[in-house]
């Protein structure tokens, strides 16, 4: 039996957090051993806003590095860039002419981040979630790891696939399969340093809000011990009055690998100059092999470079059926 298909992938902006690591990338990294995984670097999505051109490949390739680094194995999974197979652009626009406009009109985030460009808001933003359909569909994955914030996305990109079964698709044959949301619970949504209530963002102007990946022990050190709290001894998890010390709290045990009980046991007495410290220690020890990964692998770029290709390679060769099944179903085929 072949394994079910997971897709997956994170925008080619700014340096990866904690937030990107716990919430997302570790998770495919115990997932790729049960499935086939295909995990991507979204530079399409990047542009929906202003990126510099000469960083927007090399963010790419650190992020590759960065999903390596973290323990994604290219033996095991499909690692590839979405802008070097042109099949996701060609599935988003056929898939734009059958999506209407005012299911794009509801996304949350579209209107989150409309009102802080304004004026400047540009078609692509409010397009990019059917971007994000073709992106998944043309893998016909099985499911699709989510957090909370994105399952509006998944449940668009289900409509759009149904919606282009029930007008294309033949009975009891459907052109394109409807994936299910993977969400785990644990690790799922990692919030800010400075707003327990905000996840945790590579678009926060503050770099005190989130620990980068590649941060120092000493930057680490610095921002968890200016990190907000409370004025309360003794931590706890899961007091809808203290997000702050639920996130920590949190992060401790993803990091630690204890279970939630162990923390809450160890912690319950804890004052916050005694916990922010081992927190801090915890950290560092925990991105220390990935850090030290992270620097090998930018310094051998050809090694980096062979894998997107062949991660390339891969990609393609189920994105283009897939691309060609869709234009078939459309009437895009021609015959003698």
């Amino acid at each position: 039996m072949p394994q079910p298909r997971i897709l997956s992938g994170i925008q080619t902006t700014g340096t990866m957090h904690l937030g990107n690591y716990l919430g997302a990338i570790r998770n495919w990294v115990e997932l790729q051993a049960e499935y086939d995984c295909f995990l991507f670097m979204a530079d399409l999505h990047a542009i929906t806003v202003p990126q510099d051109p000469k960083t927007l490949a090399e963010n790419t390739l650190r992020l590759a590095a960065t999903y390596i680094a973290c323990g994604i194995d290219p033996d095991q999974s499909t690692i590839f860039v979405q802008s070097q197979l042109p099949e996701h652009s060609e599935l988003a626009w056929l898939f734009n002419c059958i999506t209407p406009i005012n299911w794009l009109e509801r996304m949350i985030q579209f209107k989150e981040k409309a009102l802080k460009q304004g004026e400047n808001v540009s078609v692509g933003l409010m397009d990019y979630p059917v971007l994000q359909a073709a992106d998944i569909l043309l893998y016909e994955p099985d499911l699709v790891p989510v957090g909370e914030d994105q399952k509006q996305h998944l449940e668009l990109t289900r409509d759009i696939a149904g919606r282009l079964n029930h007008q294309f698709g033949k009975k009891k044959k459907p052109v394109l399969k409807v994936p299910e949301p993977l969400i785990r619970e644990t690790g799922a949504r990692v919030m800010s340093l400075t707003d327990g209530t905000k996840k945790m963002s590579k678009s926060d102007p503050s770099d005190q809000s989130r620990i980068d990946l590649t941060d120092t022990p000493q930057a680490i050190t610095k921002k968890i011990k200016r990190a907000k709290t409370d004025l309360e001894r003794g931590l706890e998890f899961d007091n809808p009055e203290r997000p702050e010390c639920n996130n920590l709290l949190g992060l401790y045990q993803l990091l630690s690998g204890q279970t939630k009980a162990a923390v809450a046991a160890e912690c319950k007495d804890m004052g916050w100059g005694q916990f922010k410290p081992l927190l801090a220690e915890t950290t560092v020890e925990a991105l220390r092999p990935i850090q030290a990964k992270y620097t090998e692998l930018m310094d051998d770029r050809t090694y980096l470079l062979s894998v997107l290709a062949d991660g390339k390679a891969q990609a393609q060769a189920i994105a283009t059926p897939t691309l060609n099944k869709v234009k078939t179903a459309m009437g895009f085929t021609l015959s003698a």
